[in-house]
């Protein structure tokens, strides 16, 4: 018997929409799934940036990858997004849903634009390409949705009304769509990370007092690097969780555990 469990893990022939793809999480989540086999379509609205990430990963995995020029807050640009990957690649197998924003301020001092920005970004993309892709994923009865959450799925912090009550509302999208199609093939669910060292935190990591406020709520006293969340990302992308669905993986060093 030649099986390895590592077998599981691998993405040959799958074809994955990484958003949000030209920085920070969803470049380490585009460069994981090639390197585990899949052909990768990166989704930015800057298109020069999304290229250079796809020509980076298929140079250094060997895979087909795709980039895509797309605002996922629009209509337009989601079916976009899901023709060019069909026109080039036949399927949709894995959509990692990861483009996202915020908003930091007190709530007096947001203003509707701020709330309907983030939330269209945030919650009525990912709805969008849940809605589009599940044609491609249901006619092959097998599929993969992964929600990129955070912390703030489950915990709060203040000043953060437009980007907390997003990242709750991708908790329940997750679940609601777990339980819509569990008999379809398709598995949905959350990866949540904690703080990590991306482009959205810049602010935040080159503020001492709001860096450190942040480090010393997580146990393992440091902030993430964008390749942690590469083990996660192929996991649920794969075979390896082909019976978990609904679930929230939480990747924040433990700051959810107190």
């Amino acid at each position: 018997m030649n099986f390895s469990p590592m077998d599981l893990f691998r993405l040959d022939g799958r074809v994955a929409i990484v958003t949000g793809g030209s920085k920070g999480l969803g470049k380490a989540m585009a460069a994981a799934l090639a390197g585990a086999g899949a052909n990768v379509v990166v989704v930015s609205r800057h298109g020069q940036e999304a290229k250079a990430v796809a020509d980076a990963v298929q140079a250094g995995a060997k895979r087909d990858c795709l980039a895509v020029e797309a605002d996922v807050s629009q209509r337009a640009g989601v079916e976009r997004i899901v023709q060019q990957t069909i026109s080039r690649f036949g399927h949709v197998d894995i959509l990692v849903n990861n483009a996202g924003i915020n908003r930091r301020a007190a709530i007096e001092d947001l203003d509707e634009s701020d709330m309907r920005q983030v939330w269209e970004t945030n919650v009525l993309g990912p709805w969008m390409l849940c809605r589009a892709a599940a044609a491609s994923m249901k006619a092959q009865h097998w599929g993969r949705v992964i929600n990129i959450g955070s912390l703030m799925s489950t915990v709060a912090i203040s000043e953060r009304t437009p980007y907390a009550t997003s990242k709750a509302a991708i908790a329940g999208l997750t679940r609601t769509l777990a339980l819509e199609w569990a008999t379809a093939g398709i598995t949905v669910n959350t990866i949540a990370p904690g703080p990590f060292f991306t482009e959205m935190n810049e602010p935040l990591a080159n503020d001492p007092e709001r860096f450190n406020w942040f480090t010393s709520r997580v146990p393992m006293g440091r902030w993430g690097q964008p390749d942690e969340l590469a083990g996660a990302v192929v996991f649920i992308a794969s075979e390896a969780s082909s019976y978990v669905t609904g679930a929230m993986l939480m990747v924040d060093g433990g700051w959810t555990a107190q």
